[in-house]
């Protein structure tokens, strides 16, 4: 078995669905939308397979970030701690926040955390 896709909702769906696309060597379908139920989506498909759908409807309303119960975070193995520092160096630049600066973990990871437009946790590592 493995994990096809997690799901995120968003405030701005655009934004995002940009965002990943900028940063992560990504790719995107078709945006979907359901009219009867103000349902938009995009499919964030990465190298190997995993996604993301990020999904927008009008009801959904922005109350669980960051540290509560639920998903915590997700991360995204860089390939090198070079292309961690570099990406790290580019959310910076860009204006994104970075949570903790690159570092080996405790249990051995090399990563930095970055927030992504709407304050979702994104770790950027290394094995």
């Amino acid at each position: 078995m493995h994990i096809d896709h997690i799901a995120i909702w968003t405030d701005n769906l655009e934004n995002e669905k940009n965002f990943f696309l900028k940063y992560f060597e990504c790719s995107v379908n078709e945006k979907y939308i359901n009219p009867g139920k103000q349902f938009s989506s995009y499919f964030i498909t990465f190298e190997g397979g995993a996604r993301i759908e990020l999904m927008n409807r009008s009801d959904i309303k922005k109350e669980r970030r960051g540290e509560t119960p639920g998903i915590a975070h997700f991360a995204v193995d860089a390939g090198s701690r070079e292309k961690v520092d570099k990406m790290t160096a580019i959310f910076e630049d860009d204006g994104h926040r970075v949570v903790s600066g690159p570092r080996v973990t405790g249990d051995g990871y090399y990563e930095s955390v970055v927030l992504d437009p709407e304050g979702n946790i994104i770790e950027l590592l290394s094995l």
